[in-house]
């Protein structure tokens, strides 16, 4: 085990279990951000996308709870998927030292969930929606309550759940360790953490907005309808794995609909999907069933997939700082990626803000119009616009915003307004 990880002052049995897995050096954020956790101290944690945040507050919290009773910590996340995520870590780190968790999600059998709560995990996984059913229905007990975790803390304030994270902290005891992580700190977050945090320890490896620095950034200016063509001729430059963002699930399902005709394997990720459909195609991507994964923006964060080759970003994000989280699903872990984006002649006001996030410009690279697979798949356009068959929905037609949550009714009646 190496020094920097000995420095920290983890147990033995955690150097353990990091040895088992082949963790040999912690990141930026771990290094900073472990050991003022260990003291107990609020902690804001700002770095880029795949440098190791979920590592940095599971393991100083094994630690601290090793040799207790009870549901001692809380961690909440926006998305189901992010919350599985987060799972596979505390799983290797918590069972070995003894500790138990509970996942609540929305999309899963709640019974299963109230049975595994009886049971008073160590740690409790949730997303804010079906945490506050369960608390209104008398399910969910935290009165030993030590640790608060809030990963991706501005995605659930942009997507509406302040109401419902104001409903949990009154169910948490006054006297508890909060810790804050995520890639972006905007002013909500600055905000937020102002009056729920009691003087944290601000932890920033990197500038609030920096992308993942071994990302390859190109960004190709080009027409509406040139994008499947272009789409196409990258993939056909590699074999590498691609995860490809779209702005709606209907464009999401048109790309499927374009990557399949095209001979790649491919699977679709947003919101119309089941728990189990979202399921079996993030696990398809991770083990090379699928080569593409199709997404809109509920796939930015939280997919931890090793060896994602390339980011495309079909279509620019609702907001800016996901562009940040969107890129940061290549070139995890030390590794390296390319990430790609398509722009029209509207997308300037955009690019010129995720510019001024990012404190840099992406760099413009020639579309590659003299390419066979490129011509091939315009003609193929361009003769499908000459017979275009039965009546279809404008492809290009400006997209109806994403509903980034099911329509339940936290997400309905909560969701912040734009």
């Amino acid at each position: 085990m190496s020094e920097s990880f000995d420095r920290l002052g983890l147990s033995k049995a955690t150097l353990g279990a990091l040895r088992r897995v082949r963790f040999t050096q912690p990141t930026p954020i771990q290094s900073q951000a472990i050991p003022p956790a260990l003291s107990g101290k609020d902690i804001i944690g700002c770095a880029a996308t795949g440098t190791g945040k979920t590592a940095a507050y599971v393991l100083p919290l094994v630690e601290r709870f090793h040799s207790k009773k009870g549901t001692l910590g809380l961690v909440l996340a926006p998305t189901r998927e992010l919350i599985q995520q987060i799972s596979e870590p505390v799983q290797v780190f918590a069972e070995a030292r003894g500790l138990t968790h509970a996942v609540v999600i929305g999309g899963e059998d709640m019974g299963a969930q109230v049975e595994a709560l009886k049971a008073q995990p160590t740690f409790v996984l949730a997303t804010p929606g079906r945490l506050v059913d369960l608390l209104e229905n008398g399910m969910v007990d935290f009165g030993k309550l030590e640790a608060l975790v809030l990963d991706e803390a501005d995605r659930m304030l942009d997507m509406g759940f302040l109401p419902q994270l104001e409903r949990i902290f009154e169910a948490l005891p006054r006297r508890r360790q909060t810790l804050l992580f995520s890639a972006t700190l905007g002013p909500d977050v600055t905000r937020f953490a102002r009056e729920m945090l009691y003087r944290p320890v601000r932890v920033e490896v990197t500038r609030s907005g920096t992308p993942a620095e071994r990302a390859e950034q190109r960004l190709y200016v080009v027409k509406p309808e040139e994008k499947s063509a272009l789409l196409l001729t990258l993939l056909a430059e590699d074999e590498a794995t691609a995860l490809v963002f779209t702005k709606t699930k209907e464009r999401a399902d048109k790309v499927l609909r374009t990557l399949q005709r095209a001979g790649h394997k491919s699977a679709v990720l947003h919101a119309d999907r089941t728990q189990n459909q979202r399921r079996q195609a993030m696990e398809g991507f991770r083990k090379g069933t699928y080569r593409c994964l199709v997404a809109t923006d509920i796939a930015a964060r939280g997919l931890d997939v090793e060896d994602v080759g390339q980011v495309i970003n079909y279509d620019l994000p609702h907001s800016p700082e996901d562009y940040v989280h969107r890129i940061g699903r290549t070139a995890r872990a030390q590794a390296s990626g390319v990430a790609s984006t398509f722009a029209t002649s509207k997308d300037k006001a955009v690019v010129a803000q995720i510019e001024r996030i990012m404190r840099g410009q992406i760099p413009r690279v020639e579309v590659p119009r003299d390419s066979p697979v490129f011509r091939e798949a315009w003609n193929q356009f361009v003769a499908s616009q000459k017979d275009p068959g039965p009546p279809q929905q404008d492809s290009e037609a400006p997209p109806q915003r994403e509903q980034r949550q099911p329509a339940g009714r936290h997400a309905r009646t909560h969701r912040k307004q734009r």
